[in-house]
């Protein structure tokens, strides 16, 4: 069985210009104007060229690790919208590096602007494809505050299936336990609208605050502060 030939080396000009960094021309000013360093050794010649497999590089003091496709986990804070177009509050793509913002990455998913954790963003539409869709049934965790306490009844009502206001199916967690007094963690396979605030409601009580833990198999790093972002190179801890 032949081996997968190598891919062929690329001009910085245009690895830069693929991850994002400007224009064909601007990328090749920054390259001029020795602003690039590649594996720590400036390079002033856009034409020079590098094998882009795990090629690490510096713009302008920025490091940088070469990515095909980009796929990154952001610690979301509250005040953020996941739209494309965000109204009233700024969009969670303002969080990103500048080359992550050129490259047009899109959130896997929405969390409203009110809730925080865990939110993947990745410009690889296959794949996000992939994560978005409702056959994969991929479990999202959340750790939920409620205004009263639940009691046992309300959280197997929450196991068993609740109705929402716009659909007659009945709709269920796949887990649903009280952490504390206050404190309700669920797992859903779902992603319907307002999906945890409506079905916490549907058993008499009130969301509070919310936020996602947990995608798959992937936690959300304590390290990981609100409002910064890591690059994610294994979906498979994601996808089942």
């Amino acid at each position: 069985m032949k081996k997968a030939a190598a891919p062929r080396p690329q001009t910085l000009s245009n690895i830069l210009f693929h991850q994002g960094f400007g224009a064909r021309r601007e990328c090749e000013g920054l390259i001029l104007h020795r602003l690039v360093k590649v594996q720590g050794a400036v390079v002033d010649d856009p034409e020079a060229t590098f094998q882009t497999d795990g090629l690490n590089f510096e713009v302008e003091g920025l490091p940088w690790i070469y990515h095909e496709r980009a796929l990154v986990m952001l610690n979301k804070p509250a005040g953020y919208e996941c739209s494309l177009k965000p109204g009233a509050w700024p969009g969670v793509h303002n969080l990103l590096a500048l080359p992550l913002r050129r490259r047009g990455l899109q959130p896997v998913g929405r969390l409203d602007q009110d809730t925080t954790g865990l939110l993947l963003m990745t410009d690889d539409g296959p794949l996000l494809h992939k994560l978005t869709s409702p056959k994969h049934n991929v479990p999202k965790v959340y750790e939920v505050t409620v205004k009263h306490p639940m009691s046992e009844t309300q959280i197997q009502s929450l196991r068993s299936g609740v109705v929402l206001d716009d659909d007659p199916t009945p709709v269920r967690a796949e887990g649903a336990e009280m952490v504390s007094d206050l404190h309700l963690r669920l797992s859903l396979t779902q992603g319907k609208y307002h999906q945890v605030k409506r079905m916490v409601a549907a058993v008499g009580n009130r969301v509070e605050a919310l936020h996602r833990s947990q995608i798959g198999r992937l936690t959300l790093p304590e390290d990981l502060a609100p409002g910064q972002w890591r690059w994610l190179d294994d979906p498979a801890l994601v996808l089942p």
